[in-house]
């Protein structure tokens, strides 16, 4: 057992220690109360509110129309189901882009007002000064580097980085470091690129798609427990099969109710004899 399962509350400062300590950082997404509140109870160490819920909650094609509004609304929700794990949301694509001021004024918005406890900031060195004004400010900013949803168009697809060379990636991530983010999401590179990174920050790396050589892993909730099969990524591992469960359930009770077996007397209230 992890010596940090006791930890009543993790904080960056855990964080940087697991790395230092050689201890892996548990990571999931989480988009609403309860499923928040199952996770914290299982111990994970960090939730993020991704813009992935666009895809997995909204049914959107890509992250790219997710709203500042729809992630502060699911990262409040996911707030009242934490105790222990450490909070980030997730800042939509337009939200931090067009000038620094609209950036600051919103990255502080989502802090003020929904409860995380940091942002996450796709982009490398052409965001640094936007990373640099907000943890001078005193936000804790975690990056995301390799594959990245909100640059889908102009990548070409979600194609994996790091094929032909990832100096460029590395040097990308010890600016952000410098920067001062407190960690950095490491998604659809190649594993020894990102083994090469880990290597080269001080910070915790956290991967998905990206192998294991990473401080950490994270993967969406509806892929890990297989509730969603719009698409399946090739580093997705389903620990379990749960849209099996709900849509035999959900079979069951259908039947049940054309049949007029539910609700029987035990699920019924009687008047007083």
């Amino acid at each position: 057992m992890s010596k940090y399962s006791e930890i009543k509350k993790i904080t960056v400062s855990h964080l940087k220690k697991m790395k230092a300590e050689g201890e892996k950082i548990s990571c999931l997404t989480g988009y609403d109360y309860t499923s928040a509140k199952i996770l914290d109870e299982a111990g994970i160490d960090l939730v993020l509110v991704g813009d992935s819920l666009g895809m997995v909650m909204n049914g959107y094609d890509n992250t790219l129309p997710v709203t500042l509004d729809e992630i502060i609304y699911h990262t409040k929700a996911v707030k009242r189901g934490l105790k222990r794990a450490f909070l980030v949301a997730d800042m939509p694509f337009g939200t931090y882009h067009s000038n620094m001021d609209d950036a600051v004024k919103n990255c502080i918005e989502v802090i003020k007002t929904s409860g995380a406890e940091a942002v996450k900031l796709e982009g490398g060195r052409e965001i640094v000064p936007v990373i640099e004004k907000l943890t001078a400010s005193g936000v804790n900013v975690m990056g995301h580097l390799g594959l990245m949803p909100q640059h889908v168009h102009t990548m070409g697809g979600f194609k994996i980085q790091g094929k032909n060379g990832y100096e460029s990636i590395i040097q990308d991530a010890v600016a952000l470091q410098e920067a001062g983010v407190f960690s950095i999401v490491l998604e659809g590179i190649i594993d020894k690129a990102a083994e090469e990174i880990t290597k080269n920050v001080n910070v915790p790396t956290i991967g998905i798609g990206a192998g294991r050589y990473c401080d950490g892993q994270i993967l969406v909730y509806h892929d890990v427990f297989g509730m969603f099969d719009d698409f399946v990524p090739k580093f997705v591992k389903r620990y379990a099969d749960t849209k099996s469960v709900v849509l035999d359930a959900a079979k069951q009770y259908i039947d049940e109710v054309k049949n007029s077996d539910f609700p029987d007397d035990d699920h019924s209230f009687k008047a007083k004899k």
